[in-house]
């Protein structure tokens, strides 16, 4: 019996020093099955607590009084799967007649608490049936990305959400994007991973980084081309201009517009083109995008309006000839000029890291999800790479970014240097790529 009891107390101590250092271990060993129980035990008192349960149907009710029974219970929407992850729970419910998806959005904050689960989100699957993923502990507090994840074409994995799934940055579907954050809040190292990540990709790679090059240029072997200045990014932008101008002849050429050409062999896009002829897609990375739209002079007024006109023009018409924007930038509104609000309503994907005031978070989410604001300034301070995102379709989520150092990310740039484009449009901005320069050793001043 003593034995028993010690291994009972073992146990119990085994799962609590997991849960405290380790909870993915936890919850891969103790936490799924006790989840598991704890929500089949509790799920219709639960759901009839929430208020997401319908009176049963009429015909039931007629039998009971016929049969002298007992009137049947209000009826808890099916249980159609419950799955268990890595990470927590997915449960899929049938509705109810009556019932609606929306209802039990807004009952996940008290789902979290009935079955004590760390995290519950809700998305609607198809009519009449929804999902519910229960996260079992914090899984943005250490961020790690899955060994095994979906990689294809232009689709990459970049972040984890705040429901255990991997977040991907998918250009063919979204082609252009907004990333705005405060000092020290992530927003170098999201733009870090995403060159980690598209450098094994068959793409060309354009830099815009008018920090001198602070954070691009270590990156120069897998890049097509840097700009490192304004007037640099002016020349550069025109010429992807001109490139753009270039693949839509192209295109144009190779439609074989017939009347027996069958539908899908209809060229659109580079993606409709044969692999032979399609030509390699850009993406182009701007670091901070305040630094292109500032001017003091009348002289880089003209540049100024250059540069944003042309970034316009490439939000506008790049997607078909396969040219992706990743802007980022602290701040992002109307203050920076003429056509800044032009380019950002073309910017799908709207990512907003910490941010310093409520304004930053407006120029982010206001105009596409509202909701997202308040998420956007609770974030807090000591949690860097913590960011929120959302698309033009409203819909919004809390993310995290693995942390991949400088070093990380030059490793990965140059175990695929080789992949790097040779575009001839490009080769006067292409990086000249020099061994490190060693910096003399400055002499200490002496001493009296």
């Amino acid at each position: 019996m003593r034995w028993l009891i010690a291994s009972a107390v073992l146990v119990v101590a085994i799962a609590g020093l997991l849960r405290w250092r380790r909870p993915a271990w936890y919850w891969l060993t103790f936490g799924v099955t006790l989840a598991t129980f704890r929500v089949l035990a509790r799920y219709r008192s639960v759901m009839d607590a929430c208020g997401l349960t319908v009176p049963p149907p009429r015909w039931r009710l007629a039998i009971a009084r016929m049969a002298n029974r007992p009137a049947p219970e209000p009826r808890a929407p099916r249980i159609l799967r419950l799955r268990p992850t890595r990470t927590g729970l997915v449960l899929r419910l049938g509705l109810r007649p009556g019932q609606d998806a929306f209802d039990v959005a807004a009952s996940c904050d008290r789902l979290r608490h009935s079955f004590a689960m760390y995290g519950v989100t809700s998305r609607e699957i198809r009519s009449g049936v929804v999902e519910l993923r229960m996260t079992g502990y914090d899984v943005l507090k250490r961020v790690h990305l899955p060994a095994k994840t979906q990689r294809t074409v232009m689709r990459v994995p970049v972040a984890v959400r705040e429901d255990g799934a991997v977040h991907y940055r998918d250009y063919r579907t979204t082609p252009h994007a907004l990333t705005i954050g405060a000092t020290k809040s992530g927003k170098s190292v999201y733009q870090r991973n995403l060159v980690a990540e598209l450098a094994s990709q068959h793409v060309a790679l354009v830099g815009i980084d008018c920090k001198q090059g602070v954070e691009l240029f270590p990156l120069a072997r897998r890049f097509s081309a840097l700009a490192d200045n304004p007037d640099t990014a002016a020349g550069l932008l025109d010429v992807l201009i001109a490139h753009m101008e270039g693949v839509y002849q192209l295109i144009r050429a190779e439609q074989r517009i017939t009347a027996d050409t069958p539908d899908a062999e209809i060229a659109a896009d580079i993606w409709d083109l044969p692999d032979h002829l399609r030509p390699v897609p850009i993406v182009v990375l701007v670091d901070e995008v305040a630094e292109l739209a500032l001017f003091a002079t009348k002289d880089e007024e003209k540049r100024r309006d250059r540069i944003i006109t042309a970034l316009a023009r490439l939000a506008q018409l790049g997607r078909a000839a396969g040219i992706y924007l990743e802007i980022c930038g602290q701040r992002f509104g109307s203050e920076l000029g003429k056509g800044i609000t032009m380019l950002r309503a073309q910017l799908s994907v709207r990512t907003a890291h910490r941010v310093n005031d409520e304004t930053s978070a407006n120029m982010a989410f206001g105009d596409i999800a509202p909701d997202a604001v308040l998420a956007t300034i609770q974030i807090p301070v000591d949690s860097p790479g913590l960011a929120i995102t959302g698309d033009a379709s409203g819909g919004w989520a809390r993310i995290r970014t693995p942390h991949t150092s400088l070093r990380t990310a030059v490793n990965a740039c140059n175990k695929h240097a080789h992949l790097t484009p040779d575009l001839p449009t490009l080769a006067a901005f292409r990086p000249a790529v020099e061994p490190p320069v060693t910096l003399a050793k400055i002499p200490a001043p002496a001493t009296a």
